[in-house]
């Protein structure tokens, strides 16, 4: 009579809780990312509150806020290249210290598609400016992203474009992007804040798992079985 198959046995358990632990933990991610898009959509849907009184929430994600920024319409900017509803472009980025305020942001106010040549007038003024702006987090640019070049930048990067503008003092690190004109005057510049990418794709990851573990353990079965019968006289 054979041996009982203890290498295979304790190889094929050991893969049984790799793969049920890697089904678990994609349902624990489905958790996490459903009860994200939950909160995401719970503040997109909140109206804009006075800046202060959205700070003090905590949570900015999507969260909008009533923003009095001096001079804003008129302010300097770098541009951001940027694809808007699959046009290519760049993306205005100024610089606004908020009435009242300690800090900075740095404002998206709009999109503009490339082959327009003509741009806001820049001249130094503080006419107050209310806005709406979302706030939304982002990704620091990788090291494969281009450098910036005559003032267009390739990435995000909140502290070489404050650099740029030449901000004094703290700045935000979040992206305000502006969903209200900030220059009425100037229909090409178009406000807007990306939409919500979120990939839930965690339910079909945990299927797969589950389904590598219950596939393993019929292969084992099967191989079982047969050894046993091949052992009976």
């Amino acid at each position: 009579m054979r041996r009982f198959p203890w290498i295979l046995t304790v190889l094929t358990v050991a893969a049984l809780v790799l793969l049920i632990g890697l089904g678990l933990w994609q349902v624990e991610r489905l958790k996490w990312k459903e009860g994200l898009i939950a909160a995401s959509e719970a503040a997109a849907a909140k109206p804009p509150a006075p800046l202060d009184q959205v700070l003090a929430e905590g949570d900015l994600e999507f969260r909008k806020a009533l923003i009095v920024c001096p001079g804003l319409a008129s302010a300097p900017y770098v541009e951001l290249q940027s694809i808007h509803d699959g046009e290519a472009g760049v993306r205005l980025i100024s610089a606004c210290k908020p009435v009242g305020a300690a800090f900075s942001l740095l404002i998206d106010r709009g999109f503009i598609a490339d082959g327009v040549s003509a741009r806001p007038r820049v001249i130094e003024t503080s006419l107050p400016l209310v806005l709406i702006g979302e706030f939304r987090s982002f990704d620091p640019p990788s090291g494969m992203t281009p450098a910036p070049a005559n003032g267009r930048f390739y990435g995000r990067d909140t502290a070489a474009m404050a650099e740029a503008l030449k901000v004094h003092g703290p700045v935000r690190p979040e992206a305000v992007f502006a969903v209200s004109p900030t220059n009425p005057e100037f229909a090409l510049l178009r406000p807007s804040a990306p939409p919500a990418a979120f990939s839930n794709n965690h339910f079909g990851y945990a299927l797969t798992w589950f389904g590598l573990a219950i596939a393993l353990a019929g292969f084992y079965v099967a191989l079982f079985r047969r050894r046993m019968k091949k052992d009976i006289p």
